[in-house]
């Protein structure tokens, strides 16, 4: 950081990547912002700067007290411990120190009272919302909620006739040849425990998953125009059962809703879809597979005349980006769920859906929106 930018900074006030301070005093206190920078984008302190963008400025011995507090601090007060920056300046009203905290890569960060901090603004805020902790942890890959229990269900939810014909398909005998209970062997299989079905247990093998998940569903609508804002519609369906049927009803209901073309075909031929169905069998399965289920609320497959929207529950995970996952790249959310969908949808794995789907057909676009925690897939229809 240069003194012009560091000047310009102060006059433009606090806000959720500066912080003013005009001195520090209490270890516990710094603890706290700096945590709640690292669980957050990073930022700045400015020490010796008060609220309101006065500079006070530091004395020499204040300069070394304060940078050996940050160092303490930060080893000893943040959990796990974390590595800011310091620079002295001095401007023409005083010298000041910044601290540069960046955004941490093993979220989430606490400080020794056990407290998870966050900005909120120019202020920060204590986490205590359960789905906020549950998806920093899953961020920092210590929990995955395809393996979360599912609250009073039972092996008792599951279609034995389902899971036993998968069992003997995947793995060459019956269950009954296992000589032990079916719920043993669910447990074997990371779908259940001490009786009680993960969601990734429920979401596959579940007789009626929405019983105990109910808005783990796709909710689809086809409109007559471009805009979601339309007061009628031509098709819609809240498309509901075991994951697999979930698909094949997602990737019905989109392929009667846009046209067939004849193309080179006989004239009793049913036509091939405008958009290739591929496209479909992997952004649907994407969707399904590698939303995040820490959050209540459906996948949307909406239907426009001029494209097909395909929005998720939760943005890219960690820092995966979109042309991360145009090349490629993955970051598996639900690591149970997605080593069962290449045995039950065709799903490949290995980041490979994304890189097919646009080879196939390239109009597509993809919104990463981390303010309102969704992704979007825009499929944008060419032939109209």
């Amino acid at each position: 950081m240069e003194t012009e930018e560091l000047l310009g900074i102060i006059a433009n006030g606090e806000d959720s990547k500066h912080q003013f301070k005009a001195t520090i005093n209490n270890a516990n206190s710094l603890a706290s912002e700096m945590a709640a920078f690292s669980n957050s984008k990073g930022g700045h302190i400015l020490i010796g700067v008060n609220d309101d963008g006065t500079i006070t400025g530091l004395s020499d011995d204040q300069l070394r007290s304060i940078n050996q507090d940050i160092a303490n601090a930060a080893t000893n007060n943040v959990k796990p411990a974390i590595n800011p920056i310091t620079q002295n300046f001095t401007l023409p009203g005083g010298r000041v120190l910044v601290l540069t905290v960046e955004a941490g890569l093993v979220k989430p960060y606490m400080v020794s009272d056990g407290y998870i901090w966050v900005k909120s603004g120019s202020d920060k805020r204590r986490v205590t919302a359960r789905e906020e902790l549950q998806r920093m942890f899953q961020e920092a890959a210590l929990v995955h909620a395809d393996e979360i229990p599912v609250r009073s269900s039972s092996i008792a939810d599951v279609d034995d006739e389902f899971f036993d014909a998968f069992f003997e398909q995947e793995f060459g005998e019956s269950v009954e040849e296992q000589g032990m209970p079916r719920s043993q062997l669910l447990e074997n299989m990371n779908l259940a425990k001490n009786g009680q079905l993960n969601i990734c247990g429920a979401l596959l093998f579940s007789s009626r998953p929405q019983v105990r998940l109910p808005v783990f569903i796709v909710k689809a609508v086809a409109f007559p125009g471009e805009n979601i804002e339309d007061d009628q519609y031509i098709d819609s369906q809240d498309i509901k059962g075991k994951l697999t049927d979930v698909f094949q009803k997602a990737l019905g209901f989109v392929l009667s809703n846009i046209k067939h073309l004849q193309k080179e075909q006989s004239f009793n031929s049913v036509g091939e879809p405008e958009i290739p169905r591929i496209v479909f069998e992997e952004l649907i399965a994407n969707a399904l597979i590698h939303r995040d289920y820490f959050i209540s609320a459906p996948v949307k497959l909406l239907v426009f005349a001029d494209r097909i929207e395909i929005i998720s529950p939760g943005h890219l995970p960690n820092n995966l980006t979109i042309d991360n996952i145009k090349m490629g790249n993955s970051n598996v959310r639900n690591p149970i769920l997605a080593s069962f969908a290449p045995k039950l949808l065709p799903y490949r794995g290995l980041g490979s859906g994304i890189k097919r789907a646009i080879k196939a057909y390239p109009y597509i676009d993809f919104i990463d929106d981390r303010d309102s925690n969704t992704f979007k897939v825009i499929i944008l229809r060419k032939e109209r």
